[in-house]
């Protein structure tokens, strides 16, 4: 039995060996004119990518601005809960779009579009807590 079982592990490590290394990045997709269905599932990924990254430059500049509130509330004598309260909101959000988006991505479950549904909602909803997060800053 070990006789055949040692070529088959040596076949194998060669096959894993020949394999993509991991973290191999994607191919370049041309998103302009995405035309498969794998094609757009990758170009709603880096949407949501792109639009995650926007949020997370805004909460930055966003979570200063609490901070600030904070130190004015306290020169005031008033209760300075800014930072908590943007935290909090913040995480909640986080959880209602995730499942949000959970719920539109059951419409196509198990299909090839689903990660398309899923990263687009993604972004979606991402751009929109973007500007509700600069509108609390422009607005204070």
């Amino acid at each position: 039995m070990l006789k055949y079982v040692l070529p088959l592990l040596l076949c194998g490590c060669v096959m894993l060996a020949e394999g993509p290394a991991v973290g191999e990045d994607e191919p370049q997709v041309d998103c302009e004119n995405a035309m498969t269905q794998h094609d757009m599932n990758v170009c709603a990924q880096k949407d949501y990518e792109e639009a995650d990254a926007a949020l997370n430059a805004q909460w930055v500049l966003t979570k200063e601005a609490a901070k600030d509130w904070d130190e004015g509330f306290k020169t005031l004598n008033m209760i300075a809960r800014a930072e908590e309260a943007l935290l909090a909101s913040q995480r909640a959000w986080l959880k209602y779009r995730d499942t949000q988006c959970d719920v539109e991505e059951l419409g196509v479950q198990g299909g090839s579009m689903a990660p398309m549904v899923y990263s687009s909602c993604l972004a979606e909803m991402t751009r929109e807590r973007t500007e509700e997060l600069k509108s609390l800053v422009e607005n204070y």
